[in-house]
């Protein structure tokens, strides 16, 4: 049975079908928060972005995402209860949770994470400062939640003084086998038809368990469920997040922005709280030439990779690319040094993508061991996650078109 049916009345849960998860009872208390402009935003921001393009059933949403979110929280709860949960814990603490998990994403950019790693507010703290507006937190109260502390358990970096209860809900919110990277993995991989990202969440639910110092972990038998999400994710990302034609789109939308922002023709508050077609009207607006490489990610008329090599932070080269000022100048030596005789490139015609460095999480205690997961008997060493990290990142040139000129004479002409 789920425990947490005794947070809700379950006569009144409104039955919501979901094609992966099937059934969400959801609790009728909890609905004025999906009217709010903030969270219906979400139905009007594709879950993976430019990913239809190679992808064409990716067009799920973040709202969709979610309901599933508050659906893995919900049976979290569930199965720690079962366990045993803190006795920090709180019936308000428990309803937090479960509206955090839900309105974890009301901050997030448009696009996936095109606008990732540009100079702009984190997306958790955009998230926090919806959350805490009246409207806003006047529905997360009437649904028996703390807007405060849903705030702090979604944006790690607001300050908690110590409190036990946030901190154990931030883990179980954001860690190794959170119910945010449950539902994506499995269903960001049902719609773009590939079998790498299916997570077993029957298996995982029935191997949660809390430490004796109050910390969410797994049991020995448990092991197995945080090596399949680790692979899940190496493969998601080599196949679906990061593959060529994804990188493409998300190279270029992200070089339109910085460029816009970089010269002053873009604010950055006029991105937040924005959806994908929103996005797209204010870049059109601009009136700038950048304005037609997003327009181009829109219609699927990408640019061409002309070189894709993996990425070596030995090489001087490949270090000067890291943050997007250094990319930005080593694009411009770039379209200096491929433009032959009378035939000029415009830097705007060159893009360098380098992914930003990830990580695999490991830092979940083995209960019933008494040690963490990356100590425990598992092929996941160290070195290995290391090495699944830095083997997905791949550096990539991208042009309008065919350079014309040989892999190895691109390499020569720009020391990539």
């Amino acid at each position: 049975m789920d425990n947490t049916a005794t947070l809700f009345d379950a006569s009144r849960a409104e039955p919501i079908r979901d094609p992966i998860w099937k059934h969400i009872l959801f609790p009728s208390e909890f609905l004025p928060i999906l009217a709010t402009p903030a969270f219906s935003k979400l139905a009007r921001i594709r879950q993976l972005g430019p990913a239809w393009l190679a992808y064409p059933g990716a067009t799920h949403t973040r709202y969709a995402h979610s309901l599933g979110v508050f659906e893995m929280a919900k049976r979290t709860l569930a199965s720690l209860a079962r366990s045993g949960l803190p006795t920090f814990v709180t019936r308000e603490g428990e309803r937090s949770f479960l509206a955090a998990a839900l309105v974890h994403d009301v901050g997030h950019f448009p696009y996936a994470h095109s606008l990732k790693e540009l100079p702009l507010e984190d997306h958790e703290a955009l998230t926090a400062r919806n959350i805490l507006e009246s409207g806003f937190a006047r529905r997360l109260d009437e649904a028996g939640a703390d807007p405060e502390t849903v705030a702090s358990i979604v944006d790690k970096a607001r300050p908690v003084g110590g409190d036990r209860e946030i901190d154990f809900f931030r883990r179980c919110l954001s860690g190794v086998l959170d119910p945010d990277k449950l539902d994506y993995l499995t269903r960001d991989a049902w719609f773009c038809g590939v079998p790498y990202g299916i997570q077993d969440v029957d298996f995982v639910f029935q191997h949660l368990a809390v430490t004796p110092d109050g910390r969410p972990g797994i049991d020995e038998r448990g092991i197995m469920s945080v090596e399949g999400i680790l692979f899940s994710k190496y493969l998601m990302y080599k196949s679906v997040y990061w593959q060529r034609t994804v990188r493409a789109a998300t190279a270029m939308i992200k070089k339109a922005v910085f460029s816009l922002l970089a010269k002053g023709s873009l604010d950055p508050e006029s991105l937040y709280g924005r959806d994908d077609s929103d996005f797209r009207t204010l870049i059109e607006a601009s009136g700038e030439p950048e304005a037609s490489i997003v327009g181009r990610v829109f219609t699927g008329n990408l640019y061409a990779t002309v070189l894709e090599v993996p990425f070596d932070g030995n090489k001087p080269g490949h270090r000067a690319v890291l943050d997007l000022e250094s990319r930005a100048a080593a694009e411009r030596e770039c379209a200096r040094a491929l433009s032959l005789g009378e035939s000029r490139l415009d830097p705007l015609d060159v893009i360098i993508d380098l992914p930003e460095s990830i990580g695999f999480e490991t830092d979940l205690p083995v209960v019933d061991l008494g040690i963490e997961f990356r100590a425990s008997p598992t092929v996941f060493t160290e070195d290995v996650v290391r090495a699944f990290a830095s083997s997905l990142r791949t550096l990539r040139l991208l042009l309008p078109a065919s350079a014309g000129m040989s892999v190895r004479e691109i390499r020569e002409r720009t020391g990539l």
